[in-house]
């Protein structure tokens, strides 16, 4: 492909990711500007290390299989400047405690989310939606047919991470330590 065929393309994609906003689907981009996505999938990626090298206030983030352009974190600052005081949400323990549930086992129940805490998460799920961190991903086929939560691209933006396949891996023995320590405490509670 020549160089002022690709710089066309990239062009083409950095309009439509800026335009856009949200994260947008290879296969979208791919019809976009009329290439297949093996092809627009390389473009995509030779941006991503042009922004890199060039060390541009923007880049590009893989998000599952779409992309986003978005602003580098190293900026944040200069951002606040301009729009005074951004929107932060503060995860406690309780939200990051529910939001480790409800990313490692989804799609989840409230219920299930509260077998495992221990205690009523109602609160916490529904902050977790509120932040776009979880959100509804389907009914359960069961009696009363139970919301499911999943996780929200904006996790997986917010954790830097592609996919929740990239969530760190449990280590069994850490799994077995865990289980001992809730038998232990649930014995102490039922001693009282």
């Amino acid at each position: 492909m020549e160089t002022v065929e690709i710089n066309r393309l990239e062009s083409a994609i950095e309009a439509i990711l800026f335009t856009m906003g949200d994260s947008v689907e290879l296969g979208k981009i791919a019809s976009a500007i009329e290439h297949d996505e093996e092809t627009t999938r390389k473009i995509v990626h030779q941006m991503m290390d042009k922004y890199q090298a060039e060390d541009r206030g923007i880049q590009i983030v893989e998000l599952e299989d779409s992309f986003q352009l978005c602003t580098k974190k190293q900026n944040y600052d200069y951002l606040i400047r301009i729009a005074k005081q951004p929107r932060r949400y503060v995860l406690t323990d309780v939200l990051l405690e529910t939001l480790s549930i409800i990313a490692y086992k989804q799609p989840v129940t409230k219920l299930e989310v509260e077998k495992i805490r221990g205690v009523k998460s109602d609160h916490a799920v529904n902050k977790l939606v509120e932040y776009n961190l979880a959100c509804e991903v389907g009914r359960l086929d069961a009696p009363g047919k139970p919301i499911l939560f999943g996780t929200t691209e904006e996790f997986l933006r917010r954790f830097s991470i592609q996919s929740v396949d990239d969530l760190p891996v449990l280590n069994p023995e850490q799994v077995e330590h865990f289980k001992s320590e809730a038998e232990e405490e649930v014995q102490l509670k039922l001693d009282v």
